[in-house]
């Protein structure tokens, strides 16, 4: 049988493709969801098209955004999912459990699986910064999970990502592309009934979310205040992902930010919607890799706010690593139109290509 493990935005954003794929085949799947991400969650999975989780563990009613609270979380999830095993994967000991990316339900789904004596095929794998604390948790989720020996199947979304599983002596894909070109694709055939950018004539996108940008008073603004110079010449819609939004006003920069006529400060947004957003916008500045990789399919000029990535989506076409330089910053605002990109058109799926490589555990 096939079980899929997701417990944030982002991996059900990403893993949702490969679970409509497994529904067009009609092939069963167990899906479970450890709640560390509780809002927006029902709405994702109600665009997506996908079934309801078939088990929720770890639901405190609320997101796990700060590290105290994901202590709590990740021993309560883990106790409960020692203690009831059999029932969470349906007393099965020969299937595969799906489990996405680098976030903390990768460390977690993995050991569940392990109890159950199920394989583990990780999603996305094979990403590495070769730095614990850039991104954090992220890097020391992703190499310590490796190295355990718990991921028995590697999903990688490039040929240096492949490479980088290599020592580990297991299985490896190569996907050429990560299932959020699926998502986005999805996304695109979705009308809404009205988006921000549509009133907003030209503008561009912020998105800040990172622990290590936002944790850190003189790094935020840094940020900030490029931001607020950017503004000037192009409005900005700056989309406030909660953590960061407590951390602007935590570091009383809020307040400045909303000062700035130009500088429109937006809630977080649904997945489809920002999609949308993003396809219209002139360019994003964000210090996100799932945003990076949108632009790199999309075609849409990217500012990474980051020293380094671990992703090659778009580096060097569309995507500019700022390392907070603001010679860097300043280039790629006067000059943003040279850095946008033609779509990816290839007639390819990665979500597809993943459920084919599993016919063994269906």
């Amino acid at each position: 049988m096939i079980h899929i493990i997701v417990g944030t935005r982002a991996q059900i954003i990403k893993m949702a493709p490969v679970m409509r794929e497994l529904e067009k085949r009609s092939i069963d799947y167990n899906f479970i969801f450890l709640a560390q991400h509780k809002e927006t969650i029902h709405e994702l999975i109600s665009q997506f098209g996908i079934k309801k989780p078939d088990i929720v563990i770890g639901d405190l009613d609320k997101d796990i955004t700060n590290v105290k609270d994901m202590i709590f979380w990740s021993i309560r999830v883990l106790i409960y999912s020692f203690l009831n095993s059999k029932k969470i994967f349906q007393n099965d000991q020969q299937g595969v459990v799906l489990i996405h990316g680098d976030a903390p339900p990768l460390f977690l789904g993995a050991l569940m699986a392990k109890r159950q004596k199920l394989k583990v095929a990780q999603v996305e794998a094979g990403l590495r910064s070769n730095n614990y604390l850039k991104p954090f948790p992220e890097e020391i989720t992703r190499v310590f999970s490796a190295k355990a020996g718990l991921i028995d199947i590697f999903f990688c979304q490039n040929e240096k990502a492949t490479l980088n599983v290599a020592p580990y002596k297991k299985t490896a894909f190569c996907t050429h592309y990560n299932t959020m070109l699926d998502s986005l694709r999805l996304a695109k055939k979705v009308s809404l009934k009205k988006t921000i950018a549509e009133a907003s004539g030209e503008f561009a996108i912020a998105s800040l979310h990172r622990f290590e940008t936002i944790s850190k008073k003189e790094k935020l603004e840094q940020v900030v205040n490029e931001l607020i110079k950017i503004s000037k010449k192009i409005k900005i819609l700056f989309i406030l992902h909660p953590p960061t939004r407590v951390a602007l006003k935590k570091s009383y920069l809020y307040d400045l930010l909303e000062k700035e006529s130009t500088c429109q400060l937006l809630p977080r947004l649904g997945f489809f919607e920002f999609s949308h957003l993003l396809r219209k916008a002139e360019f994003i500045m964000t210090d996100g890799g799932s945003n990076q990789e949108e632009c790199s399919y999309l075609g849409t000029p990217c500012l990474l706010f980051r020293s380094e990535t671990e992703r090659m989506e778009g580096v060097n076409t569309n995507v500019v690593l700022s390392k907070f330089n603001s010679a860097i910053i300043d280039d790629f605002v006067a000059n943003y139109s040279k850095y946008r990109t033609a779509p990816v058109s290839e007639n390819v799926s990665p979500s597809h290509f993943i459920v084919d490589q599993l016919k063994e555990f269906i």
